[in-house]
């Protein structure tokens, strides 16, 4: 619980994947993939259940079988590519009528946050912070990109005053990196979703910030995983 009021954990695990296949049960250093989200959620202080919303049998029986919950196969409705988050937490939350004050988004794609940061995030609430997301610093400076036009053309590309600044001089800009998301329950319906007035960004360090959606971050992330480990 965090302070009085209960929380629920849902991480969201649907069975395709057109990029990765299988992503939510591919093998990570030992482990599917989806195992080290749920360890990390059932590791935190402030988590009362942790449940998985998915519409696969294959992902029901692993997360069962690391400790989360299945109470429901998500329909199918709620499981095609365009099916948004929002929609998942809110018929996870009718499911249990709406008895929990907090909410947590736990992608599975985030193998490398670990229970500090979830607990670290939720310290973040106040009476007037009603929401926190987790943010990394992003890797680039945005202010070196630009759109490019048919004929690959460079003019313009980087503006004036920023031609002979350095990337250090440069202000630092954050990206989300999907790997926490908390709220109160009635600001979550009240903004239907995690972002409004009162939320806050919880800062992660890059290293725990890979989400994954590619091979390519696949294996980044098996090798930041190796290097924690040894």
């Amino acid at each position: 619980m965090f302070g009085e009021k209960k929380v629920l954990a849902i991480i969201p695990a649907r069975g395709g994947s057109k990029r990765l296949p299988q992503k939510n049960i591919l093998d990570l250093n030992g482990k599917p993939l989806i195992a080290w989200t749920i360890e990390s959620a059932l590791q935190s202080k402030y988590i009362d259940k942790v449940i998985v919303s998915t519409d696969s049998l294959a992902i029901k029986k692993i997360s069962e079988k690391y400790g989360a919950e299945v109470p429901f196969i998500r329909p199918e409705s709620l499981s095609t590519d365009i099916a948004s988050s929002i929609d998942v937490i809110k018929h996870a939350l009718s499911f249990y009528h709406n008895k929990f004050d907090y909410v947590v988004l736990l992608q599975p794609t985030s193998p490398l946050r670990i229970f500090s940061d979830i607990d670290s995030a939720f310290e973040l609430i106040t009476k007037e912070v009603k929401a926190v997301v987790s943010v990394c610093e992003t890797e680039h400076s945005p202010l070196w990109s630009n759109t490019l036009d048919a004929n690959l053309s460079m003019r313009n590309f980087i503006r004036d005053e920023l031609k002979n600044k350095r990337s250090q001089d440069l202000p630092v800009y954050y990206r989300l990196n999907g790997a926490i998301y908390i709220a109160e329950v009635n600001y979550f319906y009240q903004n239907n979703g995690f972002f409004g007035e009162n939320t806050k960004a919880y800062i992660m360090p890059q290293e725990r910030s890979v989400d994954i959606d590619t091979e390519l971050d696949f294996e980044w992330a098996k090798l930041l995983k190796e290097k924690r480990m040894n």
